[in-house]
């Protein structure tokens, strides 16, 4: 079993574009882990190996591997910085022990640096920086480095190095702590010697804040350094590591990963993040109780892990599984508490990018997979079925855009949900579900790239094919006014036995959300008993298809006041069909109107953009409710019907540059405007109905 002690389990977070994986690729060809330097423009990526991801250059999946340096293990995992995929990023992290943050020098923070940094804030990880594609004309590390003090926050970003030049003249880096150049050549060859002359002034400068920052980890450190004494590398360095585990510090290198540049002086920093050790015991609770319980990081514990990412396809499923103590071994199995299930499985798997390696043992720390379990899904627990534990398990992002979804080919219907249904396992941000009034079925994801990819890996894996359409309105029927004494009489001779119902009503709405009421107003028997359901019937199934637009009729009381029979010709279906015509003919008198969903509409922005967007809102027939401050945003709050945001995703996307979040659900029914009500009734093409 590894040392715990060595081994580091980071995940590398950026926003889409800023080198991540590049840099990431030149890590494992750096420390000979792989044999060539894999790109993400020509495809030949280790890490991001999907069609899906080599299509549009960018991280879908997360990615797991591994690369040794000076006798530590470092497990990362490549995450998604694409907004529509930050979701598999945010569920990922809650498996690592500190992550590494990717800023471009050029760019600097963007929205997907901020909201991947508050996912390391939620679990609460140490950090350390890299300022990458210093190479790049325009690039800018002192530039970057106030951005992201300005825009992210603590943990405070300070320099452990400078870069030497910048741009085309980029060629190493000079270290804060101890004074040495690092000076890169081709492949990524270090040599060591002195700073250049000219950064003298520069060096002793930010290595006075850097020491003045890191002092404050140490009241005797911070006494030293008010009184001007001296504090030694080894001092400096020891204080580092602690402002970094109590997430006070990021540490910020400056690189170029195309250009193989900083590499060893990142994964020295890296050796300054926390191992699972120094995290310490992991918080849970005992299977169905409210009582607390923990897991140390001990390969001697009962096992225990987290199950991080589920990959699905035609040949089964395969879990990714971070284990947070004790020891997993092929061909064994262990419990998960949470569907009270034990598993079984055979190969224990090593993930290397796209490929997979069978292992004999797994420790704390590790990241590893096994394949074909039953029960077991993303965000589930894992253990020792005699020392059970349930760890939580990430919140997912709510979907933001949906589709109505149908086979492209009649006769696919069952394959393709099933398709779909296999998918859903391994994304917890697709949903699927069935309007029953509007008999569609329903797809919602993180944005129209989530949904557009989903549909080309249903295609690519499972051979089916969707179309996708704007999702329809439930709008609704409702009366405004009262009619009485209402007749509806269905009379038929065709030879024979005939048909024969009378049914009178009365009809009155009722407040919103009260439903449907029926009352049996009849004396004397004018109508026979065993007849008057019946008429409740025909009255519901006339509600449920409307009667001026095709949509469910609610909120409304009928009275059933009088009738007639006919001793030979009356039937359960001619008073059924006569409460139908009653009602019909009832309904067009009360002053009918349509009812429209409103929905609860709650955006977060910062707080430029809030003018703005409360105007969108409002623009939209919506009714602001309130605001309230979180930070730097704000979070708006407001009822705006449901037609007016179908596709609002990208609307405050543009409005805020991206920097923008929402989340619907539905509130009530509210009376349509004349303009609505008109245009769903003149769409309304009632079926043909036999009189």
């Amino acid at each position: 079993m590894k040392d715990v002690a060595k081994q580091r389990t980071i995940a590398l977070i950026a926003h889409n574009g800023a080198g991540k994986t590049s840099l990431a690729e030149a890590m494992l060809f750096y420390t000979k882990v792989t044999n060539r330097l894999g790109s993400v423009m020509d495809g030949s990526s280790v890490l991001d190996a999907e069609p899906e991801e080599i299509k549009r250059k960018s991280t879908i999946n997360a990615a797991f591997h591994s690369l040794p340096w000076k006798k530590h293990q470092i497990t990362f995992v490549d995450t998604a910085g694409d907004e529509n995929f930050l979701n598999d990023t945010k569920t990922v992290l809650n498996g690592v022990d500190s992550a590494v943050m990717v800023v471009d020098a050029v760019d600097g923070v963007k929205v997907s640096t901020e909201k991947t940094w508050e996912f390391t804030d939620l679990y609460k990880l140490p950090r350390m920086i890299i300022i990458n594609k210093m190479d790049r004309e325009r690039a800018d590390f002192y530039g970057t480095l106030a951005d992201i003090n300005e825009s992210l926050g603590a943990p405070q970003a300070v320099p452990a190095f400078l870069p030497i030049g910048a741009e085309a003249t980029f060629s190493g880096l000079v270290s804060l702590l101890t004074g040495k150049a690092y000076t890169y050549g081709e492949g990524g060859k270090v040599s060591e010697g002195e700073a250049p002359a000219d950064m003298a002034a520069l060096v002793a400068e930010w290595k006075e804040k850097m020491v003045e920052a890191v002092a404050e980890a140490d009241d005797a450190l911070i006494e030293k350094f008010l009184e001007g004494q001296e504090i030694t590398p080894e001092e400096v360095n020891e204080a580092f590591k602690k402002e970094i585990l109590a997430c006070k510090i990021a540490p910020v290198v400056p690189a170029s990963g195309l250009k193989m540049i900083g590499l060893q002086n990142i994964l020295d920093l890296i050796l300054n993040l926390p191992s699972p050790q120094d995290r310490g015991a992991r918080p849970g609770r005992k299977p169905g109780a409210d009582q607390a319980e923990s897991r140390e990081p001990d390969p001697a514990a009962p096992f225990s892990g987290l199950v991080l990412k589920t990959v699905a396809d035609t040949m089964g499923q395969l879990s990714v599984i971070r284990v947070v103590s004790g020891a997993l071994t092929p061909d064994s199995g262990f419990y998960n508490p949470k569907k009270d299930q034990k598993e079984r499985f055979g190969q224990l798997l090593t993930l290397e990018g796209k490929n997979q390696k069978p292992i004999d043992e797994a420790g704390p720390g590790d990241i590893v997979a096994v394949a074909k379990l039953k029960n077991t899904l993303t965000g589930d627990t894992v253990c020792d079925e005699a020392a059970p534990i349930v760890y939580p398990a990430p919140k997912s992002l709510e979907p933001v855009v949906s589709f109505a979804v149908e086979a492209k080919s009649k006769g696919d219907e069952e394959k393709v949900f099933a398709a779909i249904n296999k998918m859903l396992a391994e994304d917890v941000t697709l949903r699927l579900t069935r309007n029953d009034q509007t008999k569609e079925m329903i797809l919602s994801g993180m944005g129209q790239v989530h949904i557009d990819t989903a549909l080309e890996k249903l295609k690519r894996k499972y051979g089916v094919e969707m179309i996708l359409k704007a999702p329809k309105v439930a709008y609704k029927e409702t009366i405004k006014g009262k009619a009485l004494k209402v007749q509806g009489k269905y009379k038929k001779q065709t030879g024979g036995k005939g048909q024969y119902g009378d049914a009178v009503i009365d009809l009155e709405p009722l407040p919103r959300g009260e439903g449907f009421v029926f009352e049996d107003r009849i004396v004397g028997g004018v109508i026979p008993r065993q007849f008057i359901p019946a008429v409740e019937k025909g009255i519901v199934e006339a509600m449920a298809n409307g009667v001026i637009s095709g949509n469910p009729v609610v909120d409304l009381k009928v009275g059933l006041v009088f009738g007639s029979y006919h001793d030979v010709d009356s039937s359960e279906m001619s008073f059924k069909i006569a409460g139908s015509l009653a009602f019909k003919k009832a309904f067009q008198e009360c002053k009918p109107t349509i009812l429209e969903p409103v929905m609860l509409l709650t955006v977060t922005v910062p707080d430029e953009f809030m003018g703005d967007v409360m105007g969108d809102i409002s623009s939209r027939r919506g009714k602001l409710l309130g605001t309230e401050a979180k930070g730097k945003k704000q979070i708006i709050k407001a009822h705006v019907p449901q037609v007016e945001i179908l596709s609002y995703a990208p609307t405050l996307t543009s409005m805020t540059g991206g920097r923008g979040s929402f989340s619907i659900e539905f509130a009530r029914y509210d009376e349509a405007p004349p303009q609505i009500k008109d245009k769903v009734i003149a769409e309304y093409k009632p079926k043909d109905e036999e009189a």
